[in-house]
């Protein structure tokens, strides 16, 4: 994909009446046009000093995207990398960053499982999401390890409706897909509760271009629950629960064909109180506890990797009066595996305490964060972060800011069993002594209310990664005679430039978003892959949404354009640019009654996003082959949502 292509994509967008979403929607857990997971307590977005997107549930239901991973596409900065479509693993690149280094919070609670550091984003079902928040940039001076390229926080269904409100929701599509949901919201004054539960099922397709490659399924079922209490005008709490289930199948090897399945699970369940002390003083304490378990069968026998993570944080706000604000608190978690590997060590936990001073008047704001780690396996580390806002006028801020961040080493990197064989010696696939890899970013950042309809959000960045873990065949290819090629060590270092602009504007009838992003993220660790680009993270991309209402129905189209990038760190293996176009339609025929069809990669686009290696049982090679991404997709389903 050219960058000439780039600026005449911008060229005409630019010219469209552009823009877009409304991008905070009244919740349970934070009024309209607020946000929660930047400063870990409720601020107006428009003061919040991290760049962010919000997803309301009034925007999935618009945008009618085909799963979370999808959703998450359309941020800028946010690239989404698959295995063959849903379901299947879906790496998240956040500003150059890794999948393992974005932060993943289901209603606060960490959901990545602790073998890998992956969260399971692909199986997350939209029909129990009320909100989404995408903040970019470090915050690991609020929230600790892994958020190194930002935090994403995934708020359940709640609601704000008095009595019942039933609904419930057929789908029909391609290759085999049914889907089907319900779910009923209400209460009173006091309390207020969401309980739904779905079932997806797909035939599926080919995921992969390997000669015997053959349909791979794939099933959901998921549950969720969240219950609300005002105990009086000082004291509320509640619980939520979320819980998604079910199989995915893949190729798995050739000569024979075989092929394999994963029986997977991701929940999560949390509780919370939360007080009101005084005038200034609010304080918050919840505890919560996730799993994430992964049974794979294939011809060798398969595995077992069962990560448990219990959490408790206490996190307090101070409203001091004149623009002061102070957010203080303590995390605490521990991680439990249970594999059908022999891991060495198979527990661990850590604690943190945190502190942060936000200050805003008429002319600018500042904000100053520290949070000390003590972890059970790699001792302690530091981070701190630091925010300057100049309110040029009542139109435009201007912000500049300096994060530092960390991620701890999982399970996998620390202490996976060695593999050993009689009279060929050993594989080392862990190594004990890693150190946590560290970051700092540079952010200037510019927004502008250019008319009453329209913003413009703007960011230039920096990122300077020290100490990531790689395995020594990823640093420098193939490397003869090395003895422990899987061995991860602390040798890798990457820079990362950016920018990123938004534009959001309503104008009549029409609602647009328009969002360019360019990524420079290269490896800077000397040796012979000096200066390649970081694999599977594209220089540009351009995303389009665009809707218009007419009365009872709406029509809507997207436009994804990405650029070419690498799969690997020799950047010998070159993954083409794409385009993709999706239309999407509503009906709505009675107050009660509503239709939706939608049809992803309208123009039947042949494209993939990653490559992969099977096994050849007869010649003991690994074979190349690309991942499919199911073509033209269409999903048509009926809500209703009867009155009570």
């Amino acid at each position: 994909m050219q960058v000439s292509r780039f600026a005449l994509a911008i060229a005409i967008t630019t010219s469209l009446p552009a823009v877009a979403n409304s991008t905070a929607g009244p919740t349970s857990h934070a009024l309209p046009d607020m946000l929660v997971t930047s400063a870990r307590h409720p601020e107006p977005r428009q003061q919040a000093t991290a760049a962010n997107t919000v997803f309301t549930r009034a925007d999935i239901e618009r945008l009618q995207p085909l799963d979370l991973p999808d959703l998450l596409a359309r941020a800028p900065g946010v690239h989404i990398a698959r295995n063959g479509g849903p379901g299947t693993l879906s790496s998240l690149f956040i500003r150059g960053t890794a999948s393992s280094q974005t932060l993943i919070l289901v209603d606060g609670q960490r959901i990545a499982d602790a073998s890998s550091g992956l969260a399971r984003l692909e199986h997350l079902h939209l029909d129990h999401i009320e909100k989404v928040e995408v903040i970019r940039g470090g915050r690991s001076a609020l929230y600790g390890s892994d958020a190194i390229g930002g935090v994403i926080q995934i708020f359940t269904r709640r609601t704000t409706t008095e009595g019942l409100a039933p609904r419930v929701t057929l789908g029909v599509g391609s290759h085999g897909n049914w889907q089907r949901s319900i779910g009923v919201a209400g209460g009173n004054e006091n309390t207020r509760f969401d309980l739904g539960a779905s079932l997806d099922e797909t035939e599926g397709f080919s995921r992969t271009t390997l000669p015997d490659s053959d349909d791979s399924a794939y099933r959901n079922k998921a549950v969720n629950l969240s219950i609300t209490h005002r105990f009086n005008e000082t004291l509320q709490g509640g619980v939520a629960l979320l819980r998604q289930s079910g199989e995915t199948e893949y190729d798995f090897s050739l000569s024979p064909a075989a092929f394999a399945s994963t029986d997977f699970e991701v929940s999560t369940a949390s509780v919370f109180a939360h007080a009101k002390l005084n005038e200034i003083w609010s304080s918050r304490l919840e505890a919560g506890h996730s799993e994430d378990r992964q049974t794979t069968a294939d011809p060798f026998g398969g595995s077992v990797f069962n990560t448990y993570r219990d959490q408790l944080n206490w996190t307090n706000h101070l409203t001091m009066g004149n623009g002061h604000e102070l957010t203080a608190g303590a995390d605490w978690y521990e991680d439990h595996l249970n594999s059908s590997e022999d891991f060495t060590r198979t527990s661990r936990w850590n604690r943190a305490v945190f502190a942060q001073h936000q200050y805003d008047n008429e002319q600018f704001g500042t904000e100053l964060g520290l949070r000390h780690d003590s972890n059970q396996q790699f001792g302690n580390q530091n981070s701190w972060n630091a925010a300057f806002k100049w309110h040029f006028d009542s139109r435009n801020d201007i912000i500049l800011s300096y994060s530092e961040a960390f991620r701890a080493p999982t399970f996998n990197d620390l202490y996976y069993p060695d593999s050993c064989f009689p009279g060929f010696g050993c594989t080392i696939y862990a190594n004990p002594d890693l150190s946590p890899e560290t970051a700092r970013s540079y952010e200037l950042q510019w927004r502008s209310n250019l008319t009453d309809t329209t913003r413009l959000e703007t960011a230039l960045y920096r990122t300077d990664l020290r100490d990531a873990i790689v395995t020594n065949n990823a640093l420098d290819g193939n490397q003869a005679g090395n003895l422990n090629p899987f061995r991860p060590e602390n040798i890798d270092r990457a820079r990362i430039y950016g920018f990123e602009a938004a534009v959001h504007q309503r104008l009549m009838s029409w609602d647009a978003s328009v969002s360019y992003s360019h990524t420079d993220a290269r490896n800077r660790s000397g040796g012979a892959n000096d200066g390649n680009r970081l694999a599977r993270r594209p220089a540009n991309r351009l995303n389009l949404d665009i809707d218009r209402s007419f009365d009872a129905f709406s029509v809507g189209a997207s436009w994804l354009v990405v650029g070419q990038t690498y799969d690997d760190l020799n950047n010998e293996n070159r993954i083409p640019g794409y385009g993709v176009v999706d239309v999407r339609a509503s009906w709505q025929v009675q107050d009660d009654v509503k239709l939706n069809l939608s049809v992803e990669n309208l123009l039947a686009r042949d494209y993939y996003q990653a490559r992969g290696t099977a096994f050849d049982a007869e010649t003991f090679d690994e074979v190349p082959f690309r991942y499919r991404e199911g073509g033209r997709i269409a999903l048509l389903s009926v809500t209703w949502t009867p009155k009570i």
